[in-house]
């Protein structure tokens, strides 16, 4: 059976500035969490939905976790 891709990778952003990324499996709610810290912030989906594991890796190899 394939594994569920309910995975989201992301960028949060000020202005043009990365100032985190990460996964999650709900970006809306992840974004609400990040501008407590940046309020002028935003979060974008970097790809499509993925499998939690290759998001970890992605996230391992990007420095973010």
């Amino acid at each position: 059976m394939a594994k569920p891709r309910d995975t989201y990778k992301y960028h949060f952003k000020v202005g043009n500035k990365i100032v985190h990324g990460g996964i999650t499996d709900d970006l809306e709610r992840r974004g609400q969490e990040h501008q407590q810290r940046w309020p002028s912030g935003h979060i974008r989906q970097v790809g499509r939905r993925t499998t939690e594991e290759a998001a970890r890796e992605w996230e391992e190899e990007k420095g973010f976790d």
